[in-house]
């Protein structure tokens, strides 16, 4: 199935300019009739997601979803790391500072995941009360199985956010991920809001444990032991 350069651009929440660069320089696959560029379905989504692109909509989008893999939530905060006394004006630079670290990510998607940093509702900010947020993407992406990453985010003051929390405490405790895949989404959310409510993880962030510490309680919390049980599981 072949595509032309307004649903690929559609698809992939882009501009058509930004298409024609990948096709000039990243080596976006194409051919060419009569003067138009056409893609190839299959080759392009599997090009996208080696680049850490995943489709926003339509004709690019899975039906099956894209992959899924096992992923722990240790691993993923010591590659995000652990950030103090950030003043709150530079959070979303901290931001882009960590989605630009991560490995195996083309140089055209790190600045397309910047800007989705900076656009308006760019970023899901998911306050959870007590002063602390979890915030994401607000679309999803697909950085590859060994670049979904989790940051503790420590801001020096109250952050203005375009939601109130829940409680009306500021903001400054932030758990900023971003999943290997949109089908992990979910269950990164999940664990992570469970660790918040579950066990000494919010009591360390918040007495000023050290980054050892913290991630040796996330270790804890996160194992296959601590998580609840499957309901459609049978013992």
């Amino acid at each position: 199935m072949y595509l032309n350069l307004v649903q690929i651009a559609g698809s992939l929440g882009v501009s058509e300019k930004v298409v024609r660069d990948w096709v000039r320089r990243e080596g976006l696959p194409h051919v060419t009739d009569r003067g138009f560029l056409l893609f190839d379905r299959a080759r392009v989504a599997s090009w996208a997601a080696l680049r850490g692109l995943t489709a926003q909509a339509g004709f690019l989008a899975s039906e099956k979803g894209t992959f899924t893999t096992e992923f722990t939530l240790e691993a993923m905060l010591r590659r995000g790391g652990i950030w103090r006394d950030v003043p709150a004006p530079l959070v979303i630079e901290v931001f882009e500072r960590i989605v630009a670290s991560l490995p195996g990510i083309a140089p055209a998607i790190h600045a397309l995941l910047a800007r989705r940093l900076r656009a308006e509702r760019g970023v899901s900010w998911a306050p959870a009360g007590g002063g602390f947020a979890l915030p994401h993407f607000s679309a999803g992406v697909t950085l590859g199985r060994d670049a979904g990453a989790v940051a503790l985010v420590l801001a020096r003051e109250g952050l203005a956010l375009p939601v109130r929390p829940p409680d009306e405490v500021a903001v400054t405790r932030l758990l900023f991920f971003v999943p290997p895949s949109p089908r992990a989404h979910l269950d990164t959310l999940g664990r992570l809001a469970r660790l918040l409510t579950q066990g000494p993880l919010r009591a360390l962030i918040e007495r000023g444990a050290g980054d050892e510490e913290i991630l040796r309680a996330v270790a804890a919390g996160d194992s296959p032991a601590a998580r609840p049980a499957d309901p459609g599981e049978t013992t």
